[in-house]
């Protein structure tokens, strides 16, 4: 049996993704970092929408504001380490979730939003159409963002 070209239109092209993309915008106070992440990268990707399609960019854009107001549960603002390495011999850097806080909150929620995206170049493309901003203050006005609460 032939399938008729109708049923392979729901494929997005490049362009149509483009057309169709919004930027939302997110308040992070109280909410639990892993859900919020989940969500904020199902949203990067496009699974949100109904004719998702894995190999082209058609998720929206996000904009983060109140970073420094996420939650974690449990034990993890006392044990959970964020680590990173300079480069040079015993460069082995290990900074607290609380001190990591203080610092840079931003840093907290980009990093658990990349946990969750796709390891490779659409998934570094689609990551790079998050923002995100520690106050309640954002600069992205341009984007018309739509407020979005989860």
């Amino acid at each position: 049996m032939k399938k008729n070209n109708q049923q392979h239109s729901t494929l997005l092209t490049k362009e149509e993704a483009l057309a169709q993309r919004k930027w939302l915008l997110f308040d992070a106070t109280g909410k639990t970092l892993g859900r919020f992440a989940a969500e904020i990268a199902k949203i990067l990707r496009g699974k949100h929408k109904p004719n998702f399609t894995s190999h082209v960019d058609c998720g929206d854009g996000v904009i983060i504001i109140n970073a420094e107001k996420i939650k974690v549960t449990g034990a993890k603002e006392a044990q959970k380490i964020y680590r990173y390495h300079t480069g040079a011999m015993g460069g082995l850097r290990e900074v607290p979730y609380k001190t990591m806080q203080a610092r840079k909150p931003d840093y907290i929620i980009r990093q658990a939003v990349h946990g969750m995206m796709p390891k490779s170049r659409l998934g570094r493309q689609q990551l790079k159409k998050l923002r995100i901003f520690a106050g309640s203050e954002h600069d992205q006005q341009a984007q018309q963002p739509i407020p979005v609460s989860v």
